[in-house]
């Protein structure tokens, strides 16, 4: 599976970012620029894959 970084901005203004395909710890080192960038994190959820080593997603809040 290729590796990618979906950004996604709600229409409330909100921002999803979601890492596929990465293992483990690394989508939170793939995804830490953009966290930096655009804000605090408000809201992490690590999915089930995270654990079997997948993936994550991080709400940011500017």
């Amino acid at each position: 599976m290729a590796k990618t970084i979906e950004v996604i901005v709600t229409t409330d203004g909100a921002i999803k970012i979601d890492a596929v395909g990465f293992k483990g710890a690394e989508c939170e080192k793939a995804t830490a620029f953009l966290e930096k960038a655009l804000g605090t994190v408000k809201l992490r959820q690590k999915k089930p894959e995270y654990h079997g080593k997948a993936q994550t997603q991080q709400r940011l809040g500017g």
